[in-house]
């Protein structure tokens, strides 16, 4: 892996232009050791107070900085505490662009476009607040979102962080248990939705199961209804519902609420699959200094940048694209499918809007492989210069299509992080080059480590994806996790006083981080451990697979592979491709990677996110049951991996 040529390389002009060149100098003034990347990251994982301070000081946070020091109990994980003598407020350092220019672009997929500029996202943000606070949400009370991805969910959100409100969403395509099982925990005061959302040509009402939310939902005192879609929407059913326009004074003056640096932010739901969904709680102080790291040194984020991210708000993705606000720049917000009317619609707005920054998922840049898109050939993107990838691995030949279809002078980032961390352990780097399958480097300040089974660090070696010192945007905790033992559980419970992350995971010689899929989800045949993304990438270049699944099933004292595919409309799987798809495996992989069985599904069931469902299909075909199918986009896709004769062979 490491004598692979890198398939991008920064110009001399990317390098000397970078945030990241500005910092290391910032930094090199005030002592520390960075002539390089490297020497960079050991200093701000040997140093992590020395690190977050200048960070702090370069990002220009907004705040009572207060005497104390940056960092208290650091040999505690969990138990640090990041500056505790700091006030600030989260929406404060997110609302301070400049008047006249664009702060949000809004686009759908039937065409509509809004724009609003800095000064008047301020002005709503004010107005929104006025009503939150009329209504008797103070600091700490929960404001819920059931929203498509508008400008109205950031401007919500902002008004809730002004006023020390916590924040936490779900995307309308829930259901009315999955919204329950998330809102019903914490209990929000004041909930935001919409009338409906578009999706693939079609009109989706939101208010008829919000409706069902609010019947058992007693802590809601005001609900305020988005008219997206639909100008004349009656809420008359809605108990104490508002039009978002009449909520709020018109004209009140912007005012923020600082607080301590690790005030709650935000609650974000993990996906929930397993059981009843974990509210993991994020501090305004170190989502806000995670995201300004990682936008503006490791994505390098400038102001007036366009930054897109196609995302719901029910992912965290949503949350991290809503901090670019923070190093100025535009958001470009889009809803609706990313192939309606057709698979260019995504290219066609960042050609339009001059998109800088252009963020997916894997899923999506093999859908428009497979769709025989060529966004180059059809798109004129001279300022697109990043592309952001994150959701699942993302596969060498991924990396391939992005070259060939989009550019090959456009780098390409892969992230991975998660909705615990409200953030990324590795990025990419506008200083270091782009190898194929390979995220470019650990985050600074993030001290990440591979671990093998006897818990020793390792290198080139497949292991487990730990982070073995604090961190600030470590969660505060879970809701209702008075003395700590879910959130200990979770995270440090496997190696105490480590991070835990459930990834599986190889760090190279080079520094850059392969994700090989979820350590719970990994293949265990004659106790050789497997990554199912390393399956994934051999399957899915079969022009017939659309997509895959692959699953360990308990047989004879052993554990055999079984992959499921989705193949193109109108084929049928046959020992022929079966045979293809094997002998690919094998000579890319090992003979232990090959699966025992190859079956075909109509459908993968997936996340509302998005996300494969690994374990779900593990649990539906040893016969046991899934506990929270509504945490999922498609539960009836279920049906077609139980009781299977073919699994009983």
């Amino acid at each position: 892996m490491s004598a692979e040529l890198p398939i991008w390389t920064p110009s001399l002009f990317r390098i000397a232009d970078a945030n990241l060149t500005r910092f290391m100098s910032f930094a090199g003034a005030r002592g520390a050791p960075v002539g390089d990347y490297p020497a960079l990251y050991r200093w701000s994982i040997e140093q992590p107070a020395a690190f977050w301070e200048t960070l702090f000081e370069f990002a220009g946070v907004i705040a009572e900085r207060g005497m104390g020091p940056a960092l208290t109990d650091g040999h505690r994980m969990p138990g640090a505490r990041w500056f505790p003598g700091a006030r600030l407020n989260f929406a404060e350092n997110l609302l301070r662009g400049p008047d006249g220019e664009p702060a949000l672009v809004f686009r759908n997929e039937r065409g509509t476009r809004r724009e609003l500029s800095w000064q008047e996202l301020r002005s709503e943000v004010a107005r929104i607040a006025d009503g939150l606070q009329a209504s008797g949400v103070g600091p700490g009370d929960c404001v819920a979102g059931f929203l498509p991805n508008l400008p109205e969910t950031v401007i919500a959100m902002l008004a809730a962080a002004c006023i020390g409100a916590i924040w936490t969403s779900c995307s309308p395509d829930f259901g009315i248990r999955g919204v329950l099982d998330r809102f019903g925990q914490v209990a929000p005061k004041v909930l935001f939705t919409a009338a409906g959302y578009c999706y693939a040509g079609k009109t989706i009402d939101s208010l008829a199961p919000i409706a069902g939310v609010l019947a058992r939902l007693p802590s809601v005192v005001r609900v305020i209804v988005v008219p997206y879609l639909d100008p004349t929407s009656v809420i008359d059913g809605l108990p104490q519902a508002v039009s978002f326009a009449g909520f709020g004074r018109a004209g009140t003056a912007l005012a923020f609420e600082r607080l301590p640096f690790d005030h709650p932010l935000y609650v974000l739901y993990s996906s929930g699959t397993t059981g009843m969904p974990k509210c993991i709680v994020h501090g305004a102080g170190g989502t806000l200094l995670q995201h300004l790291k990682e936008h503006l040194l490791h994505t390098d984020v400038k102001p007036g940048d366009r930054m897109f991210y196609f995302t719901t708000c029910g992912w965290m993705m949503w949350n991290w694209l809503a901090s670019g606000l923070a190093a100025r720049a535009t958001l470009v917000l889009y809803e609706g499918s990313p192939f309606h009317p057709d698979p260019g619609v995504l290219w066609e707005m960042a050609a339009d809007e001059d998109v800088t920054i252009f963020g997916t998922s894997p899923k999506y840049l093999a859908a428009l492989e497979k769709s025989g898109y060529r966004p180059r050939e059809r798109h004129r993107l001279p300022v697109l210069r990043t592309v952001l990838s994150t959701g699942s691995p993302l596969a060498p030949e991924q990396c391939d299509f992005v070259a060939a279809a989009i550019g090959a002078d456009i780098q390409l980032a892969s992230i991975s992080g998660g909705t615990d961390i409200v953030s990324c352990f590795a990025l990419g780097n506008p200083l270091l080059p782009v190898y194929r399958g390979e995220l470019q480097c650990r985050g600074l300040g993030m001290k990440v480590e591979v671990w093998n089974e006897d818990a020793q660090p390792v290198i080139e070696e497949r292991g487990e994806l730990v982070c073995t010192a604090p961190f600030p945007s470590m969660p505060i905790g879970f809701w209702n996790d008075a003395d700590g033992n879910r959130y200990h559980a979770a995270y440090f419970e496997r190696f105490p006083g480590v991070w835990h992350h459930g990834d599986y995971a190889l760090l190279t010689r080079r520094g850059g981080l392969v994700i090989l899929g979820r350590s719970d989800a990994v293949l265990n045949p004659g106790g050789v451990r497997i990554g199912t993304a390393e399956i994934y990438r051999q399957v899915e270049q079969q022009d017939e697979v659309l997509e895959s699944i692959v699953v360990g099933q308990d047989r004879q004292n052993d554990v055999r592979v079984v992959l499921f595919v989705k193949l193109r409309a109108g084929l049928e799987l046959d020992d022929a491709l079966r045979d293809r798809i094997r002998r690919r495996i094998r000579a890319s992989t090992t003979p232990r990677h090959v699966p025992a069985l190859i079956l075909q599904v109509p459908e993968i069931p997936r996340t509302i996110s998005g996300k494969i469902v690994e374990l779900a299909v593990r649990e539906t075909i040893h016969g046991r049951p899934v506990k929270n199918t509504d945490a999922l986009a498609n539960p009836e896709a279920l049906a077609h991996f139980r009781n299977r004769p073919e699994l009983q062979a």
